[in-house]
């Protein structure tokens, strides 16, 4: 039996920066030094003071929570921590500890000076965070072992350790545990010029003949992400190999991703079907998120997870009490003409 997948959805998996099994083999594009990680300026900038601070005084790290949209770097940037501490990491998530004692024996199996990372820690159980507290203040935990008058409580002393928590959504952190961080750095996104920088250091790892114009022109559309700018680098890569030289120019960058319906300002196909319905059937807006998903037949957490952030921050989006509007800028986009007609009522 053979599956096969509608165009949009090819479309969808090229411009999210959600992690696909395509992008497996990131790992070997990773920086491992801060010298080597590219962008983030400010947040290199303070980590520098602090591991330096940490080792000229032969402690741990204070512990570090990275956040921001997905696909900017927070597991690299974690790695690059580990590696410039000279310790070990321990990677978790937060919906992979199911229960308890997973958290305890993570944090029992921890050697002095490592480094616990656990990604998406907003999605941590609330309850297991009490077990967070005072590893993070105190260096210890309290086991409860039996039930009823036969129970004991086992006071157990851990390593100093530094937990690293990612997370794409700050706000949903409870704020004892948002306190107890030492490190708070947001990741933001990258401009052009950083992620062509990115695109580079990639193609010659990969082994990718490009000229600057070429790397510019992949970097200006990954969305200020570089999960995307190397997810759109491979593609790119396969279509020089096939219709050109193997060389990657601006004619053959530009070529590749208007093929995959990726235009010059980073908008894949459901980006512009999104604007293109907004103006067809509701005049521009305001829409709600649901009409709008079920008139597109998209999920509606999707369209407001991958699709809206990027559309609100460039401009081509808004969104109101009343639902989301379309701005002049999308109709210039789409080469319509912008009437200034009061938006429909509803």
């Amino acid at each position: 039996m053979s599956i096969s997948f509608s165009e949009d959805q090819e479309h969808a998996q090229i411009t999210t920066a959600a992690v696909l099994p395509e992008d497996n083999s990131e790992g070997s594009l990773r920086p491992r030094t801060l010298q080597e990680y590219i962008g983030q300026e400010k947040a290199k900038d303070n980590l520098k003071i602090f591991i330096n601070a940490a080792k000229m005084r032969n402690e741990s790290l204070d512990h570090v929570l990275l956040h921001g949209p997905p696909g900017l770097g927070k597991t690299t940037l974690a790695a690059v921590i580990a590696h410039e501490m000279n310790v070990n990491m321990r990677i978790t998530s937060g919906p992979a500890i199911e229960k308890p004692g997973d958290l305890v024996a993570l944090l029992t199996n921890l050697s002095e000076g490592d480094i616990l990372f656990v990604d998406e820690i907003h999605r941590l159980n609330r309850a297991y965070e009490e077990i967070l507290y005072p590893a993070m203040e105190d260096f210890a935990i309290d086991i409860i072992l039996g039930k009823g008058p036969s129970a004991n409580s086992i006071h157990l002393d851990l390593p100093r350790f530094t937990l690293i928590g990612a997370t794409t959504r700050s706000g949903q952190l409870t704020a004892p545990l948002r306190d107890r961080f030492g490190v708070t750095l947001r990741l933001e996104l990258y401009t052009p010029e950083e992620l062509q920088r990115i695109v580079e250091r990639s193609a010659q790892i990969l082994h990718v003949g490009i000229v600057p114009e070429g790397s510019y022109e992949i970097a200006s559309r990954s969305r200020g992400t570089p999960r995307v700018a190397n997810r759109l680098l491979r593609r790119v890569r396969d279509y020089a190999q096939v219709r050109a030289d193997g060389i990657i120019t601006k004619e053959v960058a530009d070529a590749a991703l208007l093929s995959m319906e990726v235009d010059r300002c980073g908008l894949d196909a459901i980006d512009r079907r999104m604007l293109q319905s907004i103006i067809d059937f509701y005049g521009g807006g305001p829409v709600g998120l649901d009409t709008l998903a079920a008139t597109i037949n998209e999920d509606a957490v999707t369209l407001e997870d991958v699709y809206e952030p990027y559309l609100l921050q460039n401009g081509f989006l808004t969104r109101t009490p009343r639902g989301r509007c379309v701005t002049r800028k999308s109709y210039e986009h789409l080469g319509l003409l912008f009437t200034g007609q009061e938006q429909l009522e509803f």
